[in-house]
């Protein structure tokens, strides 16, 4: 496609809001899922920590 201005350029022959909302909506999925692969970790960490003191515990006191 050929534009003859940046203003027809973002208005994507009228597509542009969809066009440009979806970039965004990707952008803003990448920018966060390091940060929620990172706290589900952290919750699966903990959580093994709570199983295995709680089979610890269990040895411990029949």
């Amino acid at each position: 496609m050929n534009w003859n201005s940046p203003a027809e350029f973002f208005a994507m022959g009228g597509y542009g809001l969809y066009v440009w909302g979806s970039f965004g909506a990707c952008a803003l999925a990448m920018a966060l899922e390091p940060f929620l692969a990172r706290q589900r970790h952290r919750e699966v960490l903990q959580t093994l920590k709570h199983q295995a003191l709680a089979e610890k515990l269990e040895k411990e006191n029949p």
